[in-house]
């Protein structure tokens, strides 16, 4: 199962990513983390890591050179891809969590991130997982990944709603356009503080026909970990985000 998770910038993706491929290595699952987000640089110190990946981009020759490689049918040669067929320092594993990166923004005036969302795109159709191995895709902020296609190549739409007008329309909008490519959206409510809000939040995308499988409360243990540049584990986030992966898991199974 490659599972996409999306949302407003600040929602808290990464974080939810994180506890999410922490809990399913935790249930002896291999997991392959796909930082698909261009800006956001930090992913690979939650999962862990001493330093990121050398980016898949790299792997073909730079930005430059998949501009070029953009203008054929395939950019990648490879009619399917696993975890396997990805070279070190590309991918980078322990314990059973590996992590890739498609590219990074680095500089003023390099120019739109579109070279990267085709790889993305392309990379995510052509992937094959293994026998208990999922992905889950840390996707860039907004609804930009569903125009560039890149979630052609997802099996579950994983929304991250924190307590905001403006993520509960994110959600909305995120909602339709999945629908438009057949891919099933389910909703996380992230930085819950009370039952009150979590149930305001619920009720709000309840009318708008999107279902809720989990709940992270506003865990301390996350912000310090995300402050400091640690792995999230333990704690009521990480309890909450073994239900969320339980319910996907489970109605996989279902579906199958």
């Amino acid at each position: 199962m490659k599972i996409s998770v999306c949302g407003k910038g600040g929602s808290g993706k990464s974080a939810l990513t994180t506890l999410l491929a922490n809990q399913a290595v935790s249930r002896g699952l291999g997991v392959l983390v796909v930082d698909s987000d261009e800006s956001n640089s930090g992913l690979f110190k939650m999962l862990g890591f001493e330093n990121p990946p050398v980016p898949l981009m790299e792997l073909l020759g730079g930005k430059k050179k998949l501009k070029e490689k953009m203008r054929h049918t395939n950019i990648l040669a490879e009619s399917h891809l696993s975890s396997k067929d990805i070279p070190p320092p590309h991918l980078i594993s322990r314990n059973g969590l590996m992590l890739v990166s498609i590219g990074k923004i680095l500089q003023a005036l390099e120019g739109c991130a579109c070279p990267m969302g085709v790889l993305s795109r392309e990379f995510l159709k052509k992937l094959r997982l293994g026998e208990n191995e999922i992905a889950i895709v840390d996707m860039e902020a907004g609804v930009e990944h569903f125009g560039r296609g890149i979630d052609e190549g997802i099996d579950r739409v994983l929304l991250v709603v924190e307590p905001s007008f403006e993520s509960i329309v994110l959600a909305a909008k995120i909602k339709g356009i999945a629908a438009g490519m057949n891919r099933a959206v389910s909703a996380v409510l992230n930085k819950i503080d009370s039952e009150k809000i979590a149930h305001k939040l619920e009720s709000e995308l309840k009318t708008r026909d999107i279902e809720v499988i989990g709940i992270v409360p506003n865990d301390p243990l996350v912000f310090e970990a995300c402050l400091e540049g640690r792995t999230l584990g333990g704690g009521e986030a990480f309890n909450a985000a073994g239900k969320i992966l339980g319910n996907l898991l489970s109605e996989n199974r279902d579906t199958d």
